[in-house]
């Protein structure tokens, strides 16, 4: 039953984490790349919204790391 019980555990772990790695490339990388492809997006770039719409990104994107190592804590050997 343990078997079992990790891999559960490390498939709930590694989905939280890919859901990190999505907020991080879509709310922080993205809007960079945004920034520097489109010269029309130059022109509709606001720094405020976009610094605290990255910074919300990567203090998410940390928080569900930290939650997916802290499922992995339910591992039992």
């Amino acid at each position: 039953m343990s078997l079992i019980h990790n891999e559960r555990i490390k498939l709930t772990a590694a989905a939280i984490d890919r859901v990190s790695t999505a907020t991080l490339v879509g709310g922080f990388f993205g809007p960079i790349a945004t920034i520097f492809t489109s010269s029309s997006a130059i022109d509709r770039f606001d720094l405020p919204k976009m610094l605290v719409f990255s910074g919300f990104s990567i203090i998410l994107s940390v928080v569900l790391h930290v939650g997916a190592r802290r499922v992995l804590q339910g591992l039992k050997s």
